[in-house]
């Protein structure tokens, strides 16, 4: 399936006005069936930074929650007038320092099909994404999943 990475981009920042505060792009989005990915990257701009002069955790944060709010639009996004996609809970490892613009590559966890099987029969689903935070070297600074759900409109 054909994505217009530039219109989800758009669509997501202006519903999403924090992401383009810090500056946040997204760059690419990819659906082909059940692998559905996109990546979003955080310029190095100083206002970002923390006290190692690296992109502060919540910068961090808030790229990779952008990235996987693009997956969930690229892979959801016909289906959500039958409900509202919100973040359930995340969890996120720091591995490594961040220095210099980073980005992020944030992944489906779960097969769309399925997910929308389950919202359809008035479930309420859930399904992860994972994100990889790289440095300009590739080297991976931050790991983390976010779980979203999908809540009916009832």
């Amino acid at each position: 399936m054909s994505i217009d990475s530039k219109a989800l981009a758009e669509g997501l920042t202006s519903a999403v006005p924090f992401a383009r505060t810090v500056g946040i792009e997204i760059v690419e989005v990819v659906v082909d069936g059940d692998d559905v990915r996109a990546v979003a990257t955080l310029p190095d701009e100083e206002r970002l930074h923390n006290h190692v002069a690296g992109p502060h955790a919540g910068a961090l944060f808030a790229l990779g929650e952008t990235a996987s709010g693009a997956v969930v639009m690229a892979a959801f996004g016909p289906h959500l007038s039958l409900g509202t996609a919100l973040a359930v809970r995340a969890d996120i490892a720091y591995a490594k320092l961040a220095r210099g613009p980073v980005r992020a590559t944030a992944t489906l966890g779960r097969g769309v099909g399925e997910v929308i099987d389950e919202l359809t029969a008035g479930g309420r689903p859930e399904f992860p994404v994972t994100i990889e935070i790289t440095r300009e070297d590739g080297a991976v600074t931050t790991a983390m999943t976010v779980v979203w759900t999908i809540r009916p409109n009832r």
